[in-house]
């Protein structure tokens, strides 16, 4: 999962934040899609990169170090090119932010964590693939009027999910960490429902430093109530856990955020918002080149109605 709550494929009504139409596809140059590659790849590639962390290295105290790592370095780089004042909000956006991070990281990311020590990433990566169909369901019942045809994606991926959580069809994989993972991803959809509705800082850099630092603080104290630094010891932790939670903070909070957000104002909204089943793709063909997790023909079949049906989401909502 991401580290921010711009405007995604989450939330089909955003639109470029110069309120235009977004660029022409014609007109797309190589740094649309650099960027765009970097998004596909370094968000699919996070999954992997939780899994490796949590095997030698407390969840909860990973994603707390990961992501107050992410906010003050992302702080310290805004502050260096645009002068402090860049990082002023008000009181109600710093509330807003704190708000939402809690519910991205602490809920969404958190519960993913929490899960992948049994789940499988890929797995993880193809149900957490249901959050823009979990945001048509929020954004319905908050009041917003949903067309058939997004009804109907949303019915086609929840179809999906229930293969992949049926029990006995994905193998040997506990049914509460598939659960977890499916909360996390309602939790998650919460948070970029209530994203686009409460005063949120209006750069979306400085968003995403007081959302991951309230995440971070979040998770630091859930980690203590579950007593996890007293069982922490550095020594102890591998060297792929400590290059997985380095490439979780440089990569995958900052890199590819930092490309995101320069996509959604440089490139037409539902070619960025591709990522939403391009990203469990490549989470699915890591996880079985790298880590040798197995795909059975459930998880397969599960993942490829759930991703059809977040393209039609995808498709039918601009």
């Amino acid at each position: 999962m991401s580290a921010t709550s711009s405007p995604s494929a989450a939330d089909p009504d955003c639109s470029p934040a110069d309120g235009s139409p977004g660029v022409r596809p014609a007109g797309l140059g190589a740094a649309v899609w650099a960027a765009l590659g970097i998004v596909y790849v370094v968000w699919g590639s996070t999954y992997l990169a939780i899994r490796v962390v949590v095997e030698t290295m407390p969840p909860l105290l990973s994603g707390a170090l990961r992501f107050v790592a992410a906010a003050a370095l992302l702080a310290v780089g805004l502050a260096a090119r645009r002068g402090i004042r860049a990082l002023r909000v008000t009181w109600s956006q710093f509330a807003s932010a704190a708000l939402v991070g809690v519910l991205l990281l602490v809920g969404g990311n958190g519960m993913v964590v929490l899960a992948e020590r049994t789940v499988p990433s890929g797995l993880a990566a193809l149900m957490v693939a249901s959050v823009p169909l979990w945001v048509v369901l929020l954004r319905r019942a908050f009041g917003t009027r949903t067309g058939p045809a997004t009804l109907a994606g949303v019915l086609v991926g929840l179809v999906g999910l229930a293969v992949l959580t049926a029990p006995g069809l994905t193998g040997e994989v506990e049914l509460s960490g598939m659960l977890l993972v499916v909360a996390a991803a309602v939790v998650w959809a919460l948070g970029s429902v209530l994203a686009g509705r409460l005063p949120m800082p209006a750069d979306p850099f400085v968003a995403s430093v007081y959302e991951m630092l309230a995440g971070g603080v979040g998770a630091l104290a859930l980690s203590f109530l579950r007593g996890e630094p007293g069982g922490f010891h550095p020594a102890e932790v591998s060297t792929a856990s400590w290059l997985g939670l380095a490439y979780l903070v440089l990569f995958g909070s900052i890199v590819a955020f930092t490309s995101y957000a320069w996509l959604l104002q440089r490139a037409p909204l539902p070619l960025v918002a591709t990522y939403a089943y391009v990203n469990p793709v490549v989470a699915v063909f890591l996880g079985w080149l790298v880590l040798s997790e197995s795909l059975t023909w459930p998880i397969l079949l599960g993942g490829a109605i759930v991703v059809g049906g977040v393209f039609l989401v995808a498709r039918n909502e601009r």
